[in-house]
């Protein structure tokens, strides 16, 4: 059996996985879910990896990284220096090398939003390869405030049951790092590994034109779909642990 090795999106920790960890070992599985130091302003993807990369025994090899939104960004960064048999993008970016999450969809902005961001656009030949993409993110959730609770409650657990969405938003963490965003992802080559991408049909924060797009253009992967909103393993953990233990 694998061991899933779980790690969150923005505000959320290792609790977001509570939910989903039951039915991964109840099938067999091992189970390791970390906290990022999201609030931590100053803390890099670099950063992020190398606590995922602590947390992992040095002795197992069956491991499947699973990262969930921001976490797409660190996942492959721990693959690059230990040896994994799988990656899982749930609801998540995708990296490249060199290259923030902003420069992937600058082309999709205007000048005063990228002044406001302190945006230096890099040489046009290295963001060639995204001018046909589509926007990385759902047009409804661009300028949301995501500190605030109910902007989490609508666009992050829309699609839970009232006791699930008050847990969910009584753990919530502020999210002060947003190297996710603007660092220049520091991978040096994306790692030759299987990987896998799962998109939910009713998420509010990506969108599924990008979502549909840009793994098979990028990873050489179909998309496998499931319903839900941005956080199914929260709102359907079940169904989740399946469709991991099926692939």
């Amino acid at each position: 059996m694998s061991l899933f090795c779980l790690v969150h999106g923005a505000f959320q920790g290792a609790w977001c996985w509570d939910l989903l960890i039951p039915y991964l070992e109840a099938q067999g599985h091992k189970t390791i879910a970390v906290d990022l130091p999201i609030e931590d302003a100053s803390a890099s993807l670099s950063q992020f990896a190398d606590v995922v990369f602590q947390a992992l025994p040095k002795t197992d090899d069956d491991i499947i990284l699973v990262g969930h939104s921001m976490a797409g960004t660190v996942i492959p960064l721990v693959a690059e220096t230990r040896k994994v048999r799988q990656l899982i993008f749930l609801t998540a970016l995708i990296p490249s090398p060199g290259i923030s999450t902003l420069d992937q969809f600058a082309h999709h902005l205007d000048t005063e939003t990228l002044k406001s961001f302190n945006y230096t656009a890099k040489e046009p030949s290295l963001l060639a390869k995204f001018r046909d993409e589509p926007l990385i993110f759902n047009a409804v959730s661009i300028g949301k405030d995501f500190s605030d609770q109910a902007v989490l409650r609508e666009f992050f657990y829309e699609d839970c049951q009232e006791d699930i969405i008050e847990w969910a938003l009584s753990n919530s963490r502020p999210q002060k790092s947003m190297a996710y965003i603007f660092e220049d992802n520091p991978l040096k080559n994306f790692p030759d590994i299987d990987c896998k991408y799962i998109f939910c049909t009713h998420d509010q924060i990506f969108s599924s034109e990008w979502s549909r797009y840009a793994p098979p253009k990028r990873l050489g992967i179909d998309v496998i779909e499931m319903p839900g909103g941005h956080c199914p393993h929260i709102s359907r953990p079940a169904h989740l642990a399946e469709i991991l233990t099926n692939i």
